[in-house]
C-alpha cells in the first residue's frame, strides 16, 4: 500500500525523493530559482545507486552493473588497450560515476581555489563532471529556466546560447550593448537590464569572460563594480542566478585584465545570489575533444548538505540525459594534472598565445590599410573582433574565404571574428594584411 506521503507526492506529480531534496533546499537561494523540471528532478535509488553501494560492500560477487568483467577487471579489447597503454581497464573502459571521478572532482575544486584566491574563505559544492561546458550550460538551463524566463547576456555572445536557452528551453534572451560609449565593459547595462528583465522577482544573468567573440575580460575594477551591482539588486529583494561561462578562463594577456572568475568575486556575496561556475579542461588544459567540464555552485545561503542536495538534482539531470561522462578522458586528465612539470608546460603554451596576442595588437596599431575595420577592445582569450564599417561583414567573410582561402566568422553582418589563437605567430602579420586589403576592396 502507498504511504500517505507518497500518495500526496504522486498527486502533486512529484517523486518523494524530489520532494525530499526540495525540502533540504528550502530557504536557500536555490529554491526560488529552480525551474519546474529542477523541482521535479532527483537522483534515483536505482541501478546506479545500488551499484555504487555494491562497489563498497559486495566482497563476494558483484552482479549489479552492466559491464563484462574477467578476473575482477572490465574486459578490454587489445586494440583499445594498445591505444591507452598507461591506463588500466578500470581507468580506460569502465563506466565513470554519474557525477564524475571522485579524485578528479576533488582535485578540480583545489584548482578552482588556487586560481581564484579571492574566494579562499567561501565554501562551494563539489564540482560535478559534465561532458563539456556546453552540456554544463544545458544542464543548468534545464534546472533553472522555465518557458518565458529571461536570461540577461550582452549583445556579443556565443550563438549556441540561443539554441540552449531559447529554442531548447523557451527562455527569452535579453541583450544590451557589451561596451559602453567609452569602449569599456557596460556594467551599467548589465545591472539595468537585469532589473528591467526580472520575472516574478527572479533574475538570471550569464557572464562569459574572456568573452567569445570579443576576447574581452573586465578589469578588476569593472569586475568589482559588476559584483557590487549584483549585490545591490539582491539587496532590493531580487533572487539572482549568476552563471559564469569560464570556457576561456586563464587566458588573460593584458596586464589590466581581471585574472579571477566572476564566480570568485560573487562568492558568498548575498543570501539571494546563487552563483554557478561552468568551466572545464576544454581550453584550460588544451584538450578540446576530451569533453570534460565541471559545474560548481556557491551561495551564502547554503551549507554542505544543501550543496549535496543540489548535486543530487544535477546528478539526476545528467542520469536522465547523458548518463555519465567519458571515463578515459577523466582518467587521463587526472593523471596529467598530477604530473610533474605539467603547469610549467601549460605556462609555455600560455606564453605562446600571449605572443600572438601581442603581435595582433602590434599589427593593428601599425596598419596602413583596412581602416574600415574598427577593432573592438580585447585583452584575453582566443579571439578579437572587428566592426566592419565599410560594408557587410558576411560579404567580407566570403571575400576572404573564396578569394584568399582565409576562414573567419561574421556576426550579425556587422562584426568579423578572428581566432588568432589558431594561427602561428609568424603567419599573423600576413593574415591581417589580407584581411585589411579585402576590407578596402569591399568598402564603399
Amino acid at each position: 500500500l502507498l504511504t500517505f506521503h507518497r500518495l500526496i507526492c504522486i498527486l502533486q506529480g512529484m517523486n518523494p525523493l524530489a520532494k525530499e531534496l526540495n525540502g533540504i533546499l528550502a530557504g536557500t537561494a536555490c529554491e526560488p530559482l529552480l525551474s519546474d523540471f529542477g523541482k521535479r528532478i532527483y537522483f534515483p535509488k536505482g541501478i546506479v545507486s545500488q551499484s555504487s553501494e555494491a562497489t563498497q560492500h559486495a566482497h563476494t560477487y558483484n552482479a549489479t552493473i552492466g559491464m563484462a568483467y574477467t578476473k575482477g577487471n572490465p574486459i578490454e579489447l587489445s586494440a583499445i588497450k594498445n591505444q591507452l597503454p598507461d591506463l588500466n581497464p578500470k581507468e580506460a573502459v569502465a563506466y565513470a560515476p554519474t557525477p564524475g571521478d571522485a579524485k578528479l572532482r576533488k582535485l578540480w575544486k583545489q584548482e578552482i581555489y588556487r586560481k581564484n584566491p579571492t574566494m579562499s574563505s567561501a565554501a562551494t559544492s563539489e564540482p560535478v563532471v559534465v561532458p563539456g561546458l556546453t552540456n554544463g550550460l544545458s544542464q543548468i538551463t534545464d534546472l533553472f529556466i522555465n518557458p518565458g524566463d529571461t536570461i540577461v547576456v550582452p549583445d556579443m555572445f556565443w550563438g549556441n546560447y540561443r539554441l540552449m536557452m531559447e529554442v531548447r528551453n523557451q527562455g527569452i534572451i535579453k541583450e544590451f550593448s557589451f561596451y559602453n560609449e567609452k569602449g569599456t565593459l557596460n556594467v551599467e547595462g548589465f545591472i539595468t537590464t537585469m532589473r528591467d528583465s526580472a520575472v516574478n522577482g527572479k533574475i538570471t544573468v550569464l557572464m562569459n569572460f574572456p568573452n567569445n567573440p570579443t576576447g574581452y575580460s573586465p578589469t578588476m575594477e569593472e569586475a568589482r563594480q559588476l559584483a557590487q551591482g549584483i549585490r545591490g539588486l539582491a539587496d532590493e529583494g531580487y533572487h539572482i542566478l549568476a552563471i559564469t561561462d569560464d570556457a576561456y578562463f586563464g587566458l588573460f594577456f593584458a596586464p589590466d585584465a581581471c585574472t579571477e572568475s566572476m564566480f570568485s568575486l560573487l562568492a558568498d556575496i548575498h543570501e539571494n545570489v546563487l552563483s554557478v561556475k561552468i568551466d572545464g579542461a576544454t581550453k584550460e588544459e588544451y584538450v578540446w575533444g576530451f569533453r570534460v567540464g565541471f559545474v560548481t555552485i556557491n551561495s551564502k545561503s547554503m551549507n554542505e548538505a544543501q550543496y549535496e542536495a543540489f548535486n543530487k538534482k544535477l546528478g539526476g539531470a545528467i542520469r536522465a540525459s547523458i548518463s555519465n561522462s567519458s571515463r578515459p578522458a577523466q582518467s587521463m586528465l587526472l593523471k596529467a594534472l598530477d604530473t610533474d612539470g605539467y603547469n610549467e608546460e601549460k605556462e609555455k603554451i600560455s606564453d605562446a598565445l600571449r605572443a600572438r596576442y601581442d603581435k595582433v595588437v602590434e599589427v593593428i596599431k601599425n596598419r596602413t590599410k583596412g581602416f574600415s575595420l574598427k577593432p573592438l577592445p580585447f585583452n584575453s582569450g582566443y579571439f578579437m573582433s572587428f566592426e566592419f564599417t565599410g560594408g557587410n561583414a558576411e560579404d567580407l567573410r566570403k571575400e576572404l574565404l573564396y578569394s584568399k582561402g582565409i576562414g573567419t566568422i561574421s556576426i550579425k553582418d556587422t562584426y568579423l571574428r578572428i581566432a588568432y589563437a589558431s594561427v602561428d605567430l609568424d603567419q599573423i602579420e600576413d593574415l591581417y594584411k589580407e584581411i585589411f586589403e579585402a576590407a578596402d576592396r569591399l568598402s564603399s
